[in-house]
């Protein structure tokens, strides 16, 4: 099943069995479905649950804020990544803040989903991975779809917990096929899940055991995905074995996998399509300098975009955005 239909079949499923969940979003009523059609049949299933709304991100994420205090469960779609930036105020100083303001009497949880991400054409405004500048709020959970976490087990998870999450979903992803626990490879490459500290799983894909590879690749949501591919390609072609590893909660990070991977094999590459510079590939880099610095061969290798504006010509947007190239000198780099 193509990751968008796994998704809306799991809002489906949510609503479906759960009377507290709500889904709000601009433009996503039949027979339109939303930008990306992930929504396509909700309105006409569930119309009381379900509403389209007018053009104002603040004002609907203020909404959602009073529903989950109220005890509703709702889950609110961003058209575009970028108009996050509309959102922070009520995420940062308000949302974020009131369990614990509070001592645990009053929750907040407002899951906010939004399309992120380049590779389309859409230009400056509509392709941005603005992920960054929420990572660190206290008590705010970034969460990062991946082909390799199921949709449904993952806003599971999110209603077992009182934090908002803020889940972000690379457009690129939607026509992909999801890969589970149910389907145990990839191709090449072997998959398996691990966790610590109750979060979300990271999933580790390798051709080989991880003694066996010579270095780390730490990636989330599409990045992920197009790392997997070269990680296959430079296993199957050169026999040039490394692990990656995806986590789906992205901050707070859970580092137990990670540590445990880099213990043995010394080097570490972060990939992430946001810009480069104050980026999660950094706070990964410092803590595992820190805590793993005399089993590091290597500087870790933080991959990141271009600090500049993402062009609407399909050329120049790919030579200034992460891509698998970018991603096979990293590898090769960390490897050797």
């Amino acid at each position: 099943m193509i990751f968008a239909r796994a998704l809306g079949d799991a809002l489906h499923k949510l609503l479906e069995t759960d009377e507290r969940v709500v889904v709000m979003g601009e433009d996503i009523a039949d027979p339109y479905g939303g930008a990306f059609k992930v929504t396509r049949g909700l309105t006409t299933a569930f119309p009381d649950r379900v509403r389209t709304t007018p053009v104002s991100e603040s004002a609907l994420t203020g909404l959602s804020a009073g529903l989950a205090l109220r005890g509703f469960r709702p889950i609110l779609e961003i058209m575009f990544g970028d108009f996050v930036t509309l959102c922070f105020d009520q995420v940062a100083n308000h949302i974020s803040k009131y369990q614990a303001m509070y001592n645990d009497r009053a929750t907040c949880p407002v899951i906010i989903r939004t399309p992120s991400g380049g590779g389309r054409g859409y230009g400056p405004t509509h392709s941005q991975s603005l992920e960054k500048h929420f990572l660190g709020v206290p008590h705010l959970r970034v969460v990062a779809a991946s082909v390799y976490h199921d949709p449904l087990a993952t806003f599971q998870d999110f209603l077992s917990h009182d934090s908002p999450v803020l889940y972000i979903e690379h457009k690129l992803l939607y026509p992909q096929h999801v890969h589970t626990d149910d389907e145990p490879q990839t191709g090449e490459l072997m998959l398996s899940s691990s966790g610590s500290n109750g979060d979300l799983p990271t999933v580790s894909l390798s051709a080989v055991p991880r003694e066996d590879c010579t270095a780390t690749v730490f990636a989330y949501g599409y990045q992920a995905l197009a790392a997997a591919k070269v990680i296959e390609h430079l296993a199957v072609e050169e026999e040039i074995f490394v692990e990656l590893l995806v986590p789906a909660q992205i901050s707070p990070i859970d580092f137990g996998p990670l540590e445990e991977s880099v213990h043995v094999t010394g080097s570490l590459v972060t990939v992430e399509e946001g810009p480069g510079g104050w980026s999660w590939g950094t706070q990964v880099a410092e803590h595992i300098s820190r805590t793993l610095f005399g089993k590091l061969r290597r500087p870790v290798n933080v991959l990141a975009s271009e600090r500049t504006i993402i062009p609407s010509a399909r050329d120049l947007e790919n030579e200034m955005l992460v891509n698998p190239a970018k991603i096979e000198k990293a590898i090769r780099e960390a490897a050797s």
